[in-house]
């Protein structure tokens, strides 16, 4: 998607902070949607549907709708019909690669990481076209990219061919050279880091996210253990639970451990996170093909 307003999976925040999130508005509800049980090979979701499994996680019809037509604007959803006819919405080709890109993050789990290489973004953009200093600039620190000095971008070397894939669709890439290599500077690495990134402010977003949704998973487990998880609170639980767990790990681009302060509170989080994926994506996908149309969806993958 080459639009400069196509939606990233995170938003975007200022240089050296850890971007906010935006959680459960009725777009990111639906591309967390997609992204959860839209990718199957099924065709299109109908709109009636969509209207059903959003207002289960509280949206109602009218905000449905408005939401669809912003995505569409945008590129990220294409309008079809189903094979019975009826009026619907598909994923377009670049928000599937987009999605595709986000589960490589996403369900990456807790494992912890070896120090490794580091991949520097170095962009130079003309004045007159400055609106695309502030897109570069939104779109690094959406993929987790810290600030290692004004024009200079640095992020784990792993994410170079995301970087490589978000740059290319946005039509970016002529402005940017991409570096990979070690850090040897005059200080710690340890340090340098909690110069490039705003850690205390990504460890409060994990935190905020432990606070939501620990609980749940405890509630959860004892709900399996007692022989029964009803499909549409799994559904509903699950999808706001991803809806503000799929910000993170854009936020948080997985440092290695032995680079972050004790008691790393991404590593619980991505633990929950995962309880909860375990427990409830697939009951909650019985919710969502329980449709009356006999329409069924399941995450591709």
């Amino acid at each position: 998607m080459a639009e400069q307003h196509t939606p990233q999976p995170g938003s975007a925040p200022r240089p050296g902070s850890a971007p906010r999130p935006e959680q459960h508005t009725p777009r990111s509800l639906i591309v967390t949607f997609y992204g959860a049980y839209g990718r199957g090979g099924e065709g299109p979701v109908p709109v009636a549907e969509l209207i059903r499994l959003l207002g289960a996680a509280g949206v109602d019809p009218p905000s449905v709708r408005s939401a669809v037509s912003r995505l569409k604007r945008r590129g990220l959803l294409v309008p079809a019909r189903t094979a019975e006819g009826a009026a619907g919405y598909a994923l377009s080709p670049g928000a599937r690669q987009l999605l595709d890109d986000g589960d490589r993050r996403i369900y990456a789990g807790p494992a912890p990481r070896r120090a490794g290489g580091w991949l520097l973004a170095v962009f130079s953009v003309p004045e007159h076209e400055r609106h695309k200093r502030h897109l570069l600039r939104s779109r690094l620190a959406g993929l987790g990219f810290g600030t290692a000095a004004p024009g200079v971008w640095i992020a784990p070397d792993r994410l170079l061919e995301e970087t490589r894939h978000t740059l290319e669709r946005l039509e970016l890439s002529p402005y940017v050279d991409l570096f990979t290599g070690t850090h040897q500077g005059f200080e710690p690495t340890a340090r340098a880091v909690a110069r490039w990134w705003d850690l205390q402010a990504l460890a409060a977003m994990h935190r905020s996210f432990l606070d939501a949704h620990a609980p749940v998973l405890k509630r959860w487990e004892k709900a399996e253990k007692a022989g029964g998880v009803p499909a549409e609170a799994a559904y509903r639980d699950y999808l706001l639970a991803l809806d503000s767990w799929r910000h993170l790990p854009y936020a948080d681009p997985g440092l290695p451990g032995e680079l972050l302060p004790p008691g790393w509170p991404g590593t619980r989080s991505a633990e929950v996170f995962l309880g909860l994926h375990r427990l409830l994506h697939s009951v909650g996908a019985e919710f969502v093909s329980a449709t009356p149309a006999g329409h069924p969806l399941r995450r591709s993958g």
